[in-house]
């Protein structure tokens, strides 16, 4: 295959983002885009500088007249189940933007439909090529800090008040709120550079008013022994994004993109990094290549999307609006 042809279903801000690291790659070409809002495909497609490109209202009409390889997906969360089904079932590879699905059994049936169709899906979690986190992957794994005994997790942003009267506070079309939003890459990084296996959680949400939860508080046990505290605050003055990976013989710390390893009673370690050398973007269309295996299969984003669901559960909380706890307020 000399050429990849990609279309693009939404064309909101994040798809700019894939937009312009696709554009950097020569074996790939946009070749149309689909998203219900005319002025959003015009404006997408001039920023991007894709001229007179196929575009349309509905995906499933660019699905049927564009002769594509591969979609990527930047649609709100509740629409990636029925819009990857239909590209999987074109025989057409997929990149999802996080989370995959809003739910463990969308995210079963997408797995198979693409092993069905011998098609890659990869799932858009950006930290997976981010030196900091490969670090952080790679050191536990070495036992740099031995057993892992706890794990903080906590991101901090101004989500609710950037997201009134967006989709994104629409639970029919967000499947949640922050937690399924940006949370969904805290609890991709939990989960991925410790390959844990959670048992329990005890979680506490509030909604501020909103229809969604905003903040998530929740304590994690794991199969393995470890405990983890995962906060997710999305009513903050800023975004602020720490962990903290506790081991017996020592400790990773992370705030905001500087890492420190620490070893009791001795000078902490702070780790000269690598280059990033992929992305998103890239890495779906070497796996697509054959250059290497897909760095972020259906498999793996499957466990994010099964976290979340045992929180929300936990809280007896739906996020189509049924609360059944008082400890959802």
């Amino acid at each position: 295959m000399s050429l990849i042809r990609v279309g693009m279903i939404g064309t909101g801000g994040i798809a700019g983002w894939h937009a312009r690291q696709l554009s950097e790659l020569p074996e790939v070409r946009i070749a149309a885009l689909a998203d219900p809002n005319a002025a959003g495909r015009a404006q997408f497609a001039a920023q991007n500088k894709l001229g007179d490109i196929p575009a349309f209202a509905d995906y499933s009409e660019m699905l049927n007249e564009v002769e594509l390889d591969a979609v990527v997906i930047c649609s709100p969360h509740t629409l990636h189940f029925e819009q990857a089904s239909a590209v999987l079932r074109k025989g057409l590879h997929v990149l999802i933007e996080k989370p995959m699905t809003c739910s463990s059994e969308e995210a079963k049936n997408l797995i198979g439909l693409a092993q069905e169709a011998g098609k890659i899906i990869q799932v858009s979690y950006q930290r997976h090529f981010q030196p900091e986190f490969l670090y952080i992957r790679d050191a536990i794994a070495r036992g740099e800090i031995g057993k892992l005994t706890s794990i903080t997790a906590s991101l901090y942003q101004e989500w609710r008040q950037g997201t009134p009267g967006s989709w994104r506070q629409d639970p029919a079309l967000s499947g949640g709120g922050f937690l399924m939003d940006s949370g969904s890459h805290i609890i991709d990084v939990l989960l991925w550079t410790t390959g844990l296996t959670p048992i329990e959680v005890k979680p506490q949400l509030h909604m501020h008013g909103t229809p969604v939860e905003i903040d998530t508080f929740t304590s994690i046990r794991f199969a393995e022994g470890a405990v983890a505290g995962l906060n997710l605050v999305g009513f903050a003055p800023c975004w602020h994004e720490t962990f903290v990976f506790c081991g017996e013989e020592g400790g990773v710390f992370y705030d905001n993109g500087r890492i420190t390893l620490r070893r009791s009673r001795q000078e902490p370690i702070v780790p000269e990094l690598p280059a990033v050398s992929t992305n998103q973007d890239k890495s779906f269309i070497d796996a697509i290549l054959g250059r290497h295996d897909v760095l972020v299969p259906g498999e793996y984003a499957l466990k994010v999307v099964q976290l979340s669901e045992m929180i929300y559960e936990a809280a007896g909380y739906s996020p189509l609006g049924h609360l059944e706890s008082e400890e959802v307020s």
